[in-house]
């Protein structure tokens, strides 16, 4: 790579740190906001990763406007999510899953950590339906139909939309017509 001056809301790839998107410039060195590893700095000399989009320093950029690239970028690129709050009834409640064998003891799980899981697993399935949808090797056709397969996964897991505090939280499969 040659030595090129990376702007702010430059995406680069690292080695060792992943996807990062350069968010300061300092003299020597960019500040990296890492998706996994946090913000790190790295010299501008540096040649070893995989630039993905360089945007051009401009002389001025305001905070503001590099506080809603890292959002997009962010939001585009990772699965961080909104906080999801459970409807307040189950709030501190325990799940409990007992067997049909009596010898087997029943197992409590705290509704919390349970809805945690199940909110996690809605927003993967978002982010791989986003990546679906963005892929630029998939035919129009083979996404209708991974977007069928995403929409039946929605339709099974709706059976845990009485966790959810707010019906906009909700799964939502195939409605009948």
């Amino acid at each position: 790579m040659e030595n090129t001056t990376l702007g702010i809301g430059s995406r680069v790839k690292h080695p060792a740190y992943g996807s990062g998107v350069i968010i300061r410039l300092f003299q020597a060195a960019y500040e990296v906001c890492f998706i996994q590893y946090g913000i790190k700095e790295v010299g501008k000399t540096y040649s070893a990763w995989e630039i993905i989009e360089a945007i051009p320093v401009e002389a001025a950029v305001s905070f503001s406007d590099m506080e809603k690239a890292l959002a997009k970028i962010l939001k585009a690129w990772s699965d961080v999510s909104e906080i999801i709050p459970i409807a307040d009834k189950w709030d501190g409640g325990t799940l409990t899953i007992n067997s049909k064998d009596d010898s087997i003891s029943s197992k409590e799980i705290p509704i919390d950590t349970f809805f945690h899981k199940i909110v996690m697993v809605r927003d993967r399935v978002r982010v791989m339906e986003q990546r679906i949808n963005a892929h630029k090797g998939l035919s129009e056709s083979e996404k209708i139909d991974l977007q069928q397969y995403i929409t039946r996964i929605y339709g099974s897991l709706t059976t845990f939309n009485i966790l959810f505090k707010y019906k906009d939280h909700h799964f939502v499969g195939a409605r009948s017509k």
